[in-house]
């Protein structure tokens, strides 16, 4: 029974004492995207009178986090966010039929705004349709997230805020 008592007190000290030095061993952007899962689940949020639902799912074996943005009376729309190196790249489906590329500069602290700036865009008819341009992500606690994404429309640049609380 003793004997017992201690081998398992002894595999549980090796579990605590694991756990931060599995933490330490991720990179800042790898950090990032941890906190970036923590939005798993379901948000709602309304914009100019248009009721938004955010639903957030992870998939590729925990290597992707997946945005489903459902506008109410509106198309659905999907981003994509996944590490690359040292920061996260997000990638999204928009209703205006194209797929803009951003990402963070070097993540250098995980708990601050992420802000994803465009690298590329496929699916641009032309320069002048809309597109967005960038996105800042900001997770204010567990239950509150706001999102700000700035596009651009024939020459003209603008920014749209949402707010979301979680419903689950």
């Amino acid at each position: 029974m003793k004997r017992t008592l201690l081998f398992g007190s002894v595999g549980m000290m090796a579990l605590i004492m694991a756990s931060p030095s599995q933490t330490a061993d991720k990179t800042k952007s790898e950090q990032a995207f941890d906190r970036l899962t923590s939005l798993k689940g379901e948000w709602k949020g309304e914009t100019d009178g248009v009721k938004t639902t955010l639903i957030y799912t992870l998939t590729a074996d925990g290597s992707v986090l997946m945005e489903q943005c459902r506008p109410e009376g509106g198309p659905e729309m999907i981003t994509m966010f996944t590490v690359d190196g040292d920061h996260l790249i997000a990638t999204h489906y928009c209703a205006a039929k194209n797929q803009p590329q951003m990402i963070t500069s070097a993540i250098t602290d995980a708990q601050m705004p992420l802000v994803f700036s465009i690298a590329r865009i496929t699916g641009l008819k032309s320069p002048g349709d809309f597109h967005n341009t960038g996105l800042t992500l900001t997770l204010e606690d567990t239950g509150h997230l706001t999102q700000i994404w700035t596009y651009e429309s024939k020459s003209k640049k603008g920014t749209n805020t949402f707010h979301f609380t979680r419903t689950r």
